[in-house]
């Protein structure tokens, strides 16, 4: 095939299913429906991975931090906390982007729905953004302090 896009010939009901599906794709609910999806794997991805990361860094960590000269075991105990804290802050916020706040009124009229819908959609997108930089940071600190105490010279 010479370039990227192939030249077919699609039937009408072909190109008008696929508009409708456009029109579906781009309707406040639907879109609502897809960020709470997404926020959901990700909350569920950081759970999993906190999880992870505590047993990797019970396992394979040194048990005595105190071995440690005192620079490298300032440096893990700062890592262990940016990182946890991280991870906090990152599983919150996907509850929260799958969940939203208690109490939270958006019935009554069709244009609160539609203002709710979108405001919510938005919302999540940028609470699934943060949790997932939060939680990329938190493994990458996690993953440094167990480094540093396998590198790090003792006493």
């Amino acid at each position: 095939m010479a370039g990227r896009h192939s030249f077919m010939t699609y039937t009408r009901a072909q190109l008008d299913d696929a508009d409708r599906r456009i029109e579906e794709m781009f309707d406040s609910g639907q879109q609502l429906a897809a960020a709470l999806h997404q926020a959901e794997g990700y909350r569920n991805f950081v759970a999993s991975l906190t999880g992870l990361l505590t047993a990797v860094f019970v396992l394979k960590g040194q048990e005595d931090l105190s071995k440690l000269d005192t620079g490298p075991r300032w440096a893990v105990v700062s890592l262990l906390i940016t990182g946890f804290l991280a991870l906090i802050v990152a599983s919150w916020l996907g509850v929260v982007a799958v969940h939203g706040r208690p109490g939270e009124e958006f019935y009554g009229e069709p244009n609160r729905l539609l203002d709710y819908e979108a405001g919510r959609t938005r919302r999540i997108w940028v609470l699934v953004e943060w949790s997932r930089w939060l939680a990329l940071t938190g493994v990458l600190a996690v993953a440094a302090a167990v480094i540093v105490t396998w590198a790090a010279p003792g006493k």
